[in-house]
């Protein structure tokens, strides 16, 4: 890894080197956090967690032929490289900031309330069609995965698209200092985390914290539907790129079809340049992703030709609206998270299911103080929509069942308490050839409810 010597890596963490001085001037090889993943080469940061302290696992990584181990405390009699410092978690963020500019790789830094995974694998699955180009996996998106996902770039990738979440006010400042974009990405505000951020104008105070670490000659590309996001003016004389479903946006799309649950098809403008695609994935707001990742394939010079291709090549991720089709069912897993703006819009594309379309919500968390009340909307939302069943799950779940029968009093409703009692009830609910949505946020577990399904 480019200049990641322990020499360097003592300096940037203010850390304090044991060892032999010769091993000094060593890069290591792999940075890493799960001691399972340990190998030669690699430097161990052990994170104290509330369950477990990694530095347990030292020994066992030293053995694995790490480089070198970080420590919070001094390791008595060690026989190995170690690098004392304050706090493993501070450190990790400190080295990976280092590594980074070491690499001097342009970064797409992508945030928002809904759909940083999606637009975040639209926009790498476009500048892939020209760029050697690396992106967030998974969740890796907070202050310990943002450097994980850093430390997987080699100086041979051209490109970073990195998703980076926030749900307290600060966060965005360090995650940005870290990746300090070149092209900043806001997708939408919504309403999620307003138990710390406490209403939509806190939520655009705490995203827009991305363009304190904004290049200066840098890009920001934003939703121009968005109320809020439209406010946005000028930042340090660089002025947003807006896209969104108008023509007053540089960048829109128009002429909208949906192909059911195969997809999206829009015309897309960009200035004079107009072209039609086949969006792989279901929903108005995939549009909205294929425009945003449109926006930033334009700013790093593809053509319109591969820009298409990038959008049409996109593969679904896991729990992100995957569809699983079975003997019996076609699923619908959207279970890795939810918030009221992103159940409604998946509600709005399970209309497009074939059979009976089921919707199984579960409750959505870290709304604060609204939180029944925004249940209610969705389950309100969910009564208006053309579905079948509606199956509520969790303690706040029930304000959502109780609006959805009063907006809807011929939709067959059905309240479970929690995810056990749903899990064994589960069988008697749906039947052959229905089109069943899995959503809720990922403290529900409701992964567990798409693989009982698959099983059935």
């Amino acid at each position: 890894m480019k200049n990641l010597t322990l020499e360097h890596i003592t300096q940037v963490c203010g850390g304090t080197y044991y060892g032999p001085a010769d091993k000094m001037q060593e890069e290591v090889q792999s940075v890493v956090t799960d001691s399972r993943k340990a190998d030669k080469g690699c430097l161990f940061v052990p994170i104290v967690g509330e369950r477990v302290d990694a530095h347990r696992f030292i020994p066992q990584v030293m053995e694995a032929g790490a480089l070198a181990t970080l420590s919070e405390h001094v390791l008595e009699s060690a026989d190995f490289p170690y690098i004392v410092v304050e706090s493993s978690l501070q450190a990790v963020k400190d080295i990976a900031e280092f590594y980074l500019k070491q690499l001097q790789i342009p970064v797409v830094g992508i945030t928002g309330s809904v759909g940083k995974t999606s637009t975040k694998e639209v926009i790498a699955s476009v500048l892939s069609q020209k760029y050697r180009t690396l992106k967030t996996q998974g969740n890796f998106n907070n202050e310990l995965g943002l450097p994980l996902t850093v430390f997987r770039l080699r100086e041979e990738d051209e490109l970073a698209v990195l998703e980076m979440g926030i749900s307290d006010f600060g966060e965005m400042t360090r995650l940005a200092r870290i990746a300090r974009p070149d092209t900043c990405v806001i997708t939408n505000i919504g309403t999620c985390h307003l138990e710390n951020l406490g209403d939509r104008d806190g939520v655009l105070r705490a995203k827009t914290e991305i363009f304190k670490f904004l290049k200066k000659d840098g890009h920001i590309v934003l939703n121009g539907d968005d109320d809020k996001l439209s406010t946005v003016k000028d930042y340090e004389g660089i002025s947003p790129v807006f896209f969104g479903m108008n023509g007053e946006c540089q960048v829109y799309g128009d002429q909208i079809i949906s192909r059911g649950l195969k997809g999206m098809t829009c015309t897309i403008h960009m200035g004079d340049v107009v072209f039609t695609v086949d969006i792989p994935m279901p929903g108005r707001h995939m549009v909205y992703n294929a425009l945003a990742a449109a926006a930033v394939g334009r700013i790093y010079g593809l053509t319109p030709e591969q820009i298409k291709a990038g959008i049409e090549s996109l593969e679904p991720v896991s729990g992100r609206f995957k569809m699983i089709e079975t003997e019996k069912f076609l699923i619908v897993d959207d279970c890795y998270n939810a918030n009221p703006m992103s159940m409604k819009a998946s509600l709005d594309v399970l209309q497009d299911g074939a059979g009976r379309r089921v919707a199984i919500l579960g409750d959505m968390g870290e709304l604060g103080t609204n939180e029944a009340e925004l249940h209610r909307e969705v389950g309100e939302h969910a009564g208006k929509c053309r579905i079948d069943v509606l199956i509520c799950t969790g303690a706040l779940c029930k304000n959502m069942a109780k609006a959805a029968a009063e907006a809807n009093p011929s939709l067959e409703v059905i309240y479970e308490p929690d995810r056990e009692s749903l899990l064994a009830h589960l069988k008697k609910y749906v039947q052959k050839e229905d089109t069943i949505l899995v959503k809720a946020s990922h403290f529900m577990k409701f992964e567990e409810v798409v693989e009982a399904l698959q099983k059935m």
